[in-house]
C-alpha cells in the first residue's frame, strides 16, 4: 500500500516540476532566440540562430532545474493538498518523512540529470554554439569577430576569433612585440589546426615591421609552436559558468601555482557542486510551505510564493558571491549561507506543522 502512495507521489511531482521546467526552458529559449534574431546578418542567419538557441539548451535546463523544483514540488504536492489526498494518505499512516523522502527521491532524478548536463554536455555545446556564432558573425578578418578570445604569452598577444573543442581555430592574429615594448611583426591565418605538439596554421598573412619600414609575405602552411593546448583553450574561451567541475577544479589550482587570484573560479566551482543541495533545500521549503502557511490557498499563490523563493535565494547568491571577492571570505561559505537559511526554515516550518 506504501509503495502505491510512493509512486503515485513521486508521478505527480515528477510530471509538476517536468511542466514547470518545460514552460521555463520554453521561455528562455524564446526570449534568446528574440534576442539573437536581432542580431542577424549576412552569414548569421535565422537558420544559424536556430542552431545556437538549440546548442544552448542543454545550458539553459541546467541552470534551471532548482528554480523548477521548487515550483513544481509547490504545485506537485498543492495539487494533492487541495484534494485532500494528503490528508487521506497521513490518516492511513503515513509519516511526512515518508512524504519527504518520497519527493526527494524523484527530485534527485533531476539532479543527477543536471550534473551530467553541467559536467559532460554543457560545456561541449556552449564551446560549439558560441564557436558557430563567431563563425557566422564574421571571422574571414583580422579582429572582426565580437566574440572571440585574447591570450598572453610572454611579449606576443594572440587574438582567436573563435575555438572549436576539436582543436581547431579560426581567425588567428598573432602581435609580437620586441623588448622595448614596439611592434615587431604581426600575422593572421584564417585557420589552425593542432597537431599533438604544435599547430599548422593555414592562409596567411604575415608583416615584420623594422624600425620606420614593413615587408608582408603570404603562406599557405607555417608551423606555430606554442605552449596553448586545445585543453587549455577550452578552459580559457568559455565563462565560467560554462565550465565542468573538473575543469573548474583543475584551472583554479593552475591560477593558485601561478600566484593569480583564482576566487572566481572557486566561487563558480562551490556554485556546481553545492548545486544538488541547493536544490534540495528548495524542494524542503516547498514541502515545509504544502504542510504549513500554504496548506490552504489557490495553486496560483503557492506558483508566486515559489517565484519569490526563487527569486530572493537567487538574489542572495548574486550578492554573497561577488561579496565574497570583495572582501575576501572564502567563496565556500558564500554559496552555503542561503541553502543552510532555506534547509533550516524549512525543516523549522515542518516542526511547526506537526
Amino acid at each position: 500500500m506504501m509503495r502505491k502512495l510512493d509512486a503515485y507521489i513521486a508521478r505527480t511531482v515528477f510530471a509538476s516540476v517536468l511542466m514547470v521546467l518545460l514552460v521555463i526552458v520554453s521561455l528562455d529559449a524564446i526570449s534568446a532566440l528574440i534576442d539573437q534574431v536581432g542580431e542577424t546578418k549576412a552569414a548569421y542567419t535565422v537558420y544559424e540562430v536556430l542552431i545556437y538557441v538549440g546548442l544552448t539548451l542543454p545550458g539553459r535546463i541546467y541552470e534551471n532545474i532548482p528554480f523548477s523544483s521548487l515550483v513544481g514540488c509547490l504545485i506537485g504536492l498543492g495539487i494533492l493538498a487541495g484534494s485532500s489526498e494528503l490528508t487521506v494518505m497521513r490518516a492511513a499512516g503515513m509519516s511526512v518523512a515518508r512524504i519527504i523522502w518520497s519527493v526527494m527521491r524523484t527530485v534527485f532524478l533531476f539532479i543527477i540529470v543536471a550534473g551530467l548536463l553541467g559536467e559532460y554536455v554543457t560545456p561541449y555545446t556552449d564551446q560549439i554554439a558560441e564557436s558557430r556564432r563567431a563563425l557566422a558573425q564574421g571571422d574571414r578578418k583580422a579582429l572582426e569577430s565580437r566574440h572571440g578570445l585574447w591570450n598572453r604569452e610572454g611579449n606576443i598577444f594572440m587574438h582567436f576569433n573563435a575555438v572549436l573543442p576539436n582543436g581547431v581555430l579560426f581567425g588567428v592574429t598573432r602581435y609580437q612585440f620586441n623588448d622595448n615594448g614596439q611592434l615587431a611583426s604581426s600575422s593572421f591565418s584564417r585557420r589552425a589546426t593542432f597537431q599533438g605538439d604544435h599547430w599548422l596554421e593555414e592562409d596567411g598573412t604575415v608583416t615584420e615591421i623594422d624600425g620606420q619600414t614593413s615587408s608582408k609575405h603570404q603562406f599557405i602552411t607555417r608551423r606555430w609552436d606554442t605552449a596553448l593546448s586545445p585543453d587549455l583553450l577550452n578552459v580559457l574561451v568559455l565563462p565560467p559558468e560554462a565550465l565542468s567541475i573538473q575543469k573548474l577544479y583543475s584551472y583554479s589550482r593552475y591560477l593558485e601555482d601561478q600566484g593569480v587570484d583564482s576566487n572566481e573560479y572557486w566561487l563558480i566551482f562551490w556554485q556546481k557542486v553545492m548545486q544538488p543541495l541547493a536544490t534540495a533545500s528548495l524542494v524542503i521549503i516547498a514541502i515545509s510551505f504544502i504542510f504549513g502557511p500554504l496548506r490552504e490557498v489557490t495553486t496560483g499563490f503557492r506558483i508566486f510564493s515559489g517565484v519569490i523563493v526563487g527569486i530572493v535565494f537567487r538574489t542572495s547568491q548574486d550578492l554573497l558571491g561577488p561579496a565574497s571577492l570583495v572582501f575576501g571570505f572564502s567563496p565556500l561559505v558564500a554559496v552555503a549561507i542561503p541553502i543552510v537559511i532555506c534547509f533550516v526554515v524549512g525543516f523549522a516550518l515542518l516542526q511547526r506543522s506537526r
